[in-house]
């Protein structure tokens, strides 16, 4: 049997608001296994929240107090990898006996990190991966990925799938990356909700002759607190993010979506099948590719501040399998 069915979230953080977030994914997670989905996919910064709007305080050369107290108050809101609220996370794909993509806002002492967790069937955390180029002014408040935390896994009966993180998805070669990986879901957590992003998605799944699975948040000023002193004013009903997620198959054709102004759980039954169909007549990395004129070289291992010689690793490197192997892929088995 080749086809089967996976589902894209579109949904919004409540932001600052952790637990509440949590309830939420849980009650989707079981909506979307409920129709036959197994493999699930949630939006960018979905745990922890995307702040769209806020400034922190921050101008070139000067940063304000309140502004300090706005970047402590999505440190809090942060989540530990591992932690008690990845375990959380896992009993919801355990319980629905799927897999699960989620995007997080991952805290790693006072450095947070945007991040995608790979949660097995079994409630195992599989694999992450850091964003590598946080954009515009998400270098404020995010730190860099590397090269460790580029994960295409084996993810059965699904193949092989791995993440790009919003824009990302913009970096070519970060996708000829993935592409020589062998991904065939290609899974794009997001909160970009402008039409160009449909184009972009489209583009990808042709272009790597993969399945496309891109999750955007929906978020209104009501999901924050009443001091969110973001730019877009404090009217409840003002639409923060409204959505787009879809679902794209490997010759371009949208399955399912994009979906606007609404929370949605948007399925589709997808033939595996229909990547090799679609790779007949264009492999990026294989006999579509001259690597006699275009070579790509992939720093693959974890880049440390301060390392010390003679020693282990340390417990922040522990705990997620399959990062910072040579070759950067994690195929779901270690640590297990």
């Amino acid at each position: 049997m080749t086809t089967h069915r996976v589902a894209v979230v579109q949904t919004g953080s409540r932001l600052f608001d952790t637990a509440a977030t949590l309830e939420r994914m849980a009650q989707l997670t079981d909506e979307a296994s409920e129709q036959g989905a197994r493999l699930i996919v949630f939006p960018e910064a979905y745990i922890g929240g995307y702040p769209k709007g806020l400034d922190f305080g921050a101008r070139v050369g000067s940063r304000s107090a309140a502004g300090r107290d706005d970047f402590l108050r999505y440190w809090q809101a942060a989540i530990d990898v591992p932690g008690p609220d990845v375990s959380r996370i896992g009993e919801m794909a355990r319980r629905a006996l799927a897999w699960i993509v989620a995007g997080v806002i991952e805290r790693e002492g006072t450095t947070l990190y945007c991040t995608a967790l790979f949660f097995g069937p079994d409630g195992a955390l599989r694999a992450r991966h850091r964003k590598l180029m946080p954009t515009a002014s998400e270098r404020l408040i995010w730190g860099m990925g590397d090269g460790s935390t580029l994960p295409v896994l084996d993810a059965p009966p699904f193949g092989k799938i791995g993440a790009a993180i919003c824009w990302e998805n913009y970096m070519p070669a970060l996708r000829m990356a993935m592409y020589g990986k062998g991904i065939g879901i290609w899974c794009a957590p997001t909160v970009d909700d402008r039409d160009i992003w449909q184009s972009t998605m489209r583009h990808i799944a042709y272009e790597g002759r993969c399945f496309v699975l891109s999750a955007c948040q929906y978020l209104t000023r009501a999901a924050c607190p009443d001091n969110y002193d973001c730019i877009q004013g404090g009217a409840p009903e003002t639409t923060l993010i409204r959505g787009g997620s879809v679902i794209v198959d490997p010759l371009g054709q949208v399955l399912a979506g994009p979906v606007y102004d609404r929370e949605a759980v948007l399925t589709a039954d997808i033939d595996l099948d229909d990547i090799v169909r679609g790779r007949f007549d264009l492999d990026a990395t294989g006999h579509y590719a001259r690597p006699d004129v275009f070579e790509l070289r992939v720093a693959a291992r974890a880049r440390r501040a301060v390392s010390f010689e003679g020693e282990g690793k340390d417990e922040s490197e522990r705990g997620v399998p399959g990062e910072g192997n040579d070759d950067g892929e994690s195929t779901g088995e270690r640590g297990r």
